[in-house]
């Protein structure tokens, strides 16, 4: 997992990785001609990038085609969700403590503000006689 990491901490193959989600499999000049440094200096970042299992290569006629590797970042995100659980287990174990037991009794009724005016004796009176 900590050459994966390493991979991932320069920023080139990084883009290199966008580039192959947004687009799909590309070649190396391909993707060279989207950076200021050389077509070589590509492949070796491809290089870095296959060795960390993060991108694989076939080819294609005289061309290789680099695409993502998906074994490489099942394993990846795998590694990730695995410090995720944790958090989410924790905060569930937060919100359990910071929140009081619900009652089961129920609650006195309080009048709202929308609900209908209390009817008096001399109301239903006045509305009798007229």
């Amino acid at each position: 997992m900590a050459v994966a990491f390493d991979a991932l901490g320069d920023p080139t193959r990084r883009r290199i990785l966008e580039l192959l989600r947004e687009r799909g499999s590309m070649s190396a000049g391909e993707l060279a001609s989207g950076f200021s440094v050389s077509r070589p200096a590509v492949s070796q970042h491809l290089a870095v990038l296959r060795d960390a299992h993060l991108v694989r290569v076939r080819p294609d006629g005289t061309r290789r085609l680099y695409s993502l590797d998906p074994s490489g970042l099942t394993a990846l995100r795998a590694w990730v969700e695995g410090f995720w659980a944790v958090v989410l287990a924790d905060f569930a174990d937060e919100v359990g403590r910071r929140t009081p037991p619900r009652s089961t009794a129920l609650a006195p009724a309080t009048p709202s503000r929308r609900s209908a005016p209390a009817r008096t004796t001399a109301t239903m009176t006045r509305k009798a006689r007229t």
